[in-house]
């Protein structure tokens, strides 16, 4: 997977993407990332990317001009072919099912706005697709380009040490992960469940089942609406949730 991330910050991505599961993901070749400076194509020798917005307002808005002029250029210099994200707060909200989705691309454009925004001829007509992830206010596209990386890339075979890991992550089955425990089994009085120490899996696969039910419904019951349950687990949160 190839991944271009459009930007006028392009020295904020060298710390998170030089540790961890993206630096190891580029190191085996599952993906390649780059980075270009939006500036580059900037028309004046001041290389300006923002002016004013028409019609008065606050702040300064990025220019059209560079960012169709970076996408054009970035996108020749690769035959494949992908969405060219916009990361805005006007974009749908990002989630795992998405990770899912972009990571099954060969490449993906990232454009990062900044400044009060991006002209709207950006929005119209040159991003495919545009994302958010949360409602709140952030000072750049930055930030949003590596959590959607970092949630993509661990999708990308390979790019985890076990294949399993992904699957097990909180929302990848559309709940909350379950609790986790490791050595010591007792520490400071605090001991890990007997089931975890039994050797019997079956039951540990209920018991992991339960206590991810248990937990989304405590944290973030809104998922459930869209969860399967069997109706032995529907009763069994019933009896199992703690009174408000």
């Amino acid at each position: 997977m190839r991944i271009d991330i459009l930007t006028i910050f392009p020295a904020m991505f060298s710390g998170p993407f030089e540790e961890s599961i993206v630096k190891r993901a580029v190191e085996k070749g599952l993906v390649q990332i780059f980075l270009h400076d939006i500036r580059d194509y900037a028309s004046d020798r001041h290389r300006t990317v923002d002016d004013y917005t028409f019609g008065g307002g606050q702040g300064m808005l990025m220019k059209p001009d560079p960012l169709f002029a970076a996408v054009e250029d970035v996108q020749g210099q690769a035959p494949e072919r992908g969405p060219i994200v916009l990361l805005t707060p006007q974009g749908r909200l990002f989630d795992q099912d998405m990770a899912v989705e972009l990571a099954r691309q060969d490449r993906l454009i990232m454009v990062c706005g900044h400044y009060e925004g991006v002209d709207a001829r950006v929005h119209e007509n040159l991003a495919t697709d545009e994302i958010s992830i949360g409602d709140y206010v952030l000072s750049g596209g930055e930030l949003p380009a590596m959590v959607v990386v970092d949630a993509v890339v661990r999708q990308i075979p390979g790019a985890l040490g076990s294949p399993l890991s992904s699957a097990d992550d909180s929302f990848a089955q559309g709940l909350l992960e379950h609790p986790q425990y490791t050595r010591p089994a007792e520490f400071r009085g605090m001991s890990v469940p007997e089931v975890l120490l039994s050797g019997n899996h079956g039951e540990i696969a209920r018991w992991r089942r339960q206590q991810s039910l248990l937990r989304t419904a405590q944290h973030r019951p809104d998922l459930l609406a869209s969860a399967e349950l069997t109706e032995e687990e529907k009763q069994w949160l019933l009896t199992n949730l703690p009174s408000p």
